[in-house]
């Protein structure tokens, strides 16, 4: 990969590789995101509840290759089209560049730091319980806001 290939590329551009190494680590976009689907209201509200794959301690995925094929709601983001990423947190790499905008500077990428993320508070080690600890009429309960 090539130093900052992010400020080169478009997204549609960039290696599997390259695209991969935008994921921050902050695994915000395995926690429940809940919408009000009774009126038309765009927002989406994250909640403190993790995806049951989720290592809550390292922020990775248990089974990362084969997530998609065990969790129904889970998401390839690169199959994605980059209008639709509104849902992910504005600290998302993946966001950022699509709305235009720069890395932040805890990013690893920008840092070389793996721990960048998670020194930064922008992760969710620390601050999930998960899914398999909550009823789905409980989500509302778990609605968070972490500052960005």
């Amino acid at each position: 990969m090539g130093l900052r290939f992010w400020e080169e590329k478009g997204l549609a551009e960039m290696s599997r590789s390259e695209w991969e190494s935008l994921c921050d680590g902050c695994a915000r976009c395995c926690l429940h995101k809940l919408q009000d689907s009774t009126t038309d209201d765009p927002r989406v509200y994250y909640t403190d509840v993790a995806c049951r794959l989720l290592d809550r301690e390292s922020c990775l995925c248990r089974d990362y290759q084969h997530r998609l094929d065990r969790v129904d709601d889970c998401l390839d983001l690169a199959r994605e089209t980059f209008e639709e990423f509104h849902w992910l947190p504005s600290t998302c790499a993946y966001r950022r560049l699509a709305e235009g905008r720069n890395l932040p500077d805890w990013h690893p990428l920008i840092t070389g730091d793996l721990q960048s993320v998670h020194a930064a508070g922008q992760s969710v080690r620390g601050r999930v319980v998960c899914e398999t600890e909550v009823s789905d009429e409980e989500l509302e309960d778990h609605i968070v806001v972490w500052a960005e």
